[in-house]
């Protein structure tokens, strides 16, 4: 047991039974009067948010969830099918798959995150490298200041095609890496 003074954020601890990951942590207060932890949090199980303040004395059981490496395999609708190296099947539902989602393709290696012996969610790499499907050409005389364009990134499922700002230079079919965790362009890989 933890005291709530000892949680960051990305913790996983448990509220009423149930894991929530905590996603921001505002404090107040002072050291006088005592501090408040204003936690942001999603459940893991049903993605439900839930915004709740506690004192800095309050405590929580933190949980450390098992990982597994995955590959992405296919879509069954309303499941998304991850294997691992001993061809074992995980299936994922689409809203547990969040963010994830944007950046999925056939073969794609992440981690299953498992609580309870469920595969609940996957974890993307940090970078990630994807083909531009589309993009607008630049305008000429449009290049002053960082000036951004949006591009459409090749992902497993069309529908899901995913949007990323870049700079200009960027056209259709270039390799740009990507960082998962901001949706950031980060730089165009050349060969």
């Amino acid at each position: 047991m933890k005291p709530a003074k000892e949680i960051r954020v990305g913790n996983i601890i448990m509220v009423d039974a149930k894991p929530f990951i905590v996603l921001r942590s505002d404090v107040n207060g002072s050291s006088r009067t005592g501090f408040t932890y204003k936690w942001k949090m999603k459940n893991l199980l049903t993605n439900a948010p839930l915004e709740n303040v506690f004192r800095g004395d309050d405590k929580f059981d933190v949980v450390v969830l098992d990982k597994k490496p995955v590959t992405y395999s296919y879509f069954a609708d309303p499941l998304y099918v991850f294997m691992d190296q001993e061809y074992n099947q995980y299936e994922i539902e689409e809203e547990n798959l969040g963010d994830a989602l944007n950046y999925l393709k056939d073969g794609m290696e992440c981690e299953a995150v498992f609580y309870d012996g469920k595969a609940i969610s996957v974890e993307l790499p940090t970078t990630i490298v994807r083909q531009v499907v589309y993009s607008e050409p630049a305008v000429k005389g449009n290049t002053s200041g960082n000036v951004l364009k949006e591009a459409k990134i090749e992902n497993a499922i069309e529908s899901k095609r995913h949007t990323v700002q870049v700079p200009l230079f960027v056209s259709q079919d270039d390799m740009i890496e990507i960082d998962t965790r901001t949706n950031e362009y980060k730089r165009v890989i050349r060969n």
